[in-house]
């Protein structure tokens, strides 16, 4: 196995409550899958993993050195959460033929938050 890209972002919790409150259910729709809106919105401060979760998006299209755009968008980016509570990423659409074309054999994904920020660290191999 081989490291094809490493990618990191922070977001301030802040700015994904200010998009929460002034675009709504369009913001969400936009960026967030329908299972990370469902889990986001089960727990007690919802911005605050919908914000690690905006970073993580971040930090895989980093890692792929795309950005995100033409080759991928918010959505093809699905973090899921194992029953330990591990997060993990599901590839969709271009993202996932990305990551075929690249001969991607695992996604490695690490998420934090504070109060104010939230982190995420990708770290993809093949």
């Amino acid at each position: 196995m081989s490291v094809l890209g490493i990618g990191v972002d922070i977001v301030d919790c802040a700015r994904i409550e200010h998009s929460l409150e002034r675009f709504g259910e369009r913001f969400l729709q936009r960026v967030f899958t329908r299972g990370e809106i469902a889990y986001c919105q089960s727990v007690k401060f919802p911005a605050r993993h919908f914000a690690a979760r905006f970073a993580a998006k971040e930090a895989v299209s980093k890692a792929f050195g795309t950005g995100i755009g033409k080759a991928m968008g918010w959505r093809d980016i699905d973090l899921h959460r194992h029953e330990s509570g591990q997060p993990f990423i599901v590839l969709e659409a271009g993202a996932k033929q990305l990551a075929t074309e690249r001969g991607v054999s695992s996604l490695w994904v690490s998420l934090s938050h504070t109060d104010d920020h939230a982190v995420a660290t990708v770290v993809i191999e093949a």
